[in-house]
């Protein structure tokens, strides 16, 4: 398990810059943390890593927005969902030739990949997040070593 701690928007922003140049396509990581945690920053801050010029904002009410970049990034937020049953395809994005971000995944884990890593992000203060980045299987596990040598 890797950790950072941020105490801006824009440190947040940043690191998510930073872990976004070690992403590659397939490449799903799970957004968890409460309202108003960051979720929505780190997504800016990877979106723009990819080169992202629309102004990305929160899917809460469209579930998934797709954003093209020098690889696509699929943002979803499946709140909404629930613990919903229904086959929405997301196989499709997961699997797919960008980077998937998801916000409260554990809502959706029977549709989730094998293989993801975790990015929890917590509010200790007003400013002030703890990142907390878990990997589940092999692949994110070497996204850990590289994330360990390099940020």
């Amino acid at each position: 398990m890797k950790e950072w701690t941020t105490t801006t928007p824009e440190e947040t922003t940043q690191l998510a810059q930073d872990i976004a140049t070690h992403l590659s396509p397939g490449t799903v990581l799970l957004l968890e943390g409460d309202l108003g945690a960051g979720k929505t920053t780190f997504t800016k801050g990877v979106a723009k890593a990819l080169n992202i010029k629309r102004t990305v904002s929160s899917p809460t009410f469209t579930i998934i927005k797709e954003y093209k970049g020098t690889m696509p990034l699929y943002h979803m937020d499946v709140y909404r969902l629930g613990e919903s049953e229904e086959d929405l395809g997301f196989e499709e994005y997961f699997y797919g030739e960008g980077v998937t971000l998801v916000e409260w995944a554990h809502l959706i884990q029977d549709q989730l990949p094998e293989q993801y890593g975790v990015l929890r992000i917590e509010r200790i203060g007003d400013e002030v997040r703890k990142i907390t980045y878990t990997p589940v299987g092999d692949k994110y596990e070497k996204l850990e070593k590289v994330l360990e040598e390099s940020l």
